[in-house]
């Protein structure tokens, strides 16, 4: 039996039912123990721990699989003990990323108001001055914090546009994968950026890595993309930054806690723009995401 403890797209649901007896419930639900003692495989996205808490209830468990990218939410090396593999989707939104991170640095650069009813020529006039943007994407420099799958990604689209790049990765990018992005140390990054796109991965050197001493490098005017994970930034340096510099924006996308805590000091500044975790959410990307199963019934068929 494979339990589903996380939505994916129905048309997969539907393939793996053909091949094998498939239990929908979800954590927070009464008989998600029952159903976890039964599973021989597990289904997961964003919100569901697989830790040894869980793993010490699921005796015949042999297969996780993640419908998603990153494994932050998976105690691999638990798994890994009890013998269970972790499948996931690396690469399966990438590109939606990608979209998603050029269409609000693109809105946040360049105001577009709506024509509403009839409007005199002076009205008009203001509309257009208004909205006139400051600069061409391609006078500023974008800055890559992260050149792996999405970031280089990134850099690949910005280059074609004719952006300037930096980047700042922990590790050594062969010249090929930087797509013209230029390497710069973190603090550089940070100074030089007009904006920051942040692209790095779960592990836990990564927490509050944009804190109060990042937030002092960065320009009064910067414009901050986030949709990597929600604890990267932390959101009272990033608060009063912002709350000094009202130039300056921040667009985040991830959150810590998700939902976003109610008392979250960057709620209610006219400098953010707070997302709910959606950079991926294309049909495309989570058709791609859901194929794992494809994946989860080969090991569960093999036996393996």
């Amino acid at each position: 039996m494979v339990l589903l403890a996380e939505e994916i797209e129905d048309e997969h649901l539907a393939w793996l039912r053909d091949r094998c007896e498939v239990l929908r419930v979800g954590p927070q639900e009464r008989d998600f123990d029952e159903a976890l003692a039964r599973a021989e495989g597990l289904v997961v996205r964003t919100y569901t721990r697989v830790d040894e808490g869980l793993l010490a209830r699921a005796p015949q468990l042999r297969v996780v699989a993640r419908a998603g990218v990153g494994l932050d939410n998976i105690d691999q090396r638990a798994c890994a003990a009890r013998g269970v593999r972790v499948l996931s989707t690396p690469g399966a939104n990438t590109q939606s990323v990608v979209e998603f991170v050029l269409m609000v640095v693109l809105d946040a650069l360049r105001p577009a108001p709506d024509v509403a009813g009839g409007l005199d020529l002076a009205r008009w006039k203001a509309l257009r001055t208004g909205a006139t943007g400051e600069h061409d994407l391609a006078d500023l420099t974008v800055g890559i914090l992260g050149l792996g799958r999405i970031g280089s990604r990134l850099a690949r689209a910005l280059g074609g546009l004719g952006v300037a790049c930096v980047f700042h990765d922990i590790r050594e990018i062969p010249s090929s994968q930087r797509f013209g992005a230029r390497e710069a140390s973190f603090d550089d990054l940070l100074r030089t950026s007009d904006v920051l796109s942040i692209h790095v991965d779960g592990r836990r050197e990564n927490r509050h890595l944009i804190d109060a001493r990042a937030c002092s490098l960065l320009r009064e005017r910067v414009v901050l993309v986030n949709t990597s994970r929600g604890f990267v930034v932390e959101p009272e340096a990033l608060a009063v930054f912002l709350r000094g510099h009202p130039r300056a924006r921040a667009i985040l996308d991830v959150h810590e806690p998700e939902p976003i805590a109610s008392d979250s000091p960057l709620l209610g500044l006219d400098n953010v723009r707070l997302t709910p975790h959606i950079a991926g959410a294309t049909r495309t990307s989570r058709r791609a995401m859901s194929r794992v199963v494809e994946d989860l019934w080969e090991v569960l068929a093999q036996g393996s």
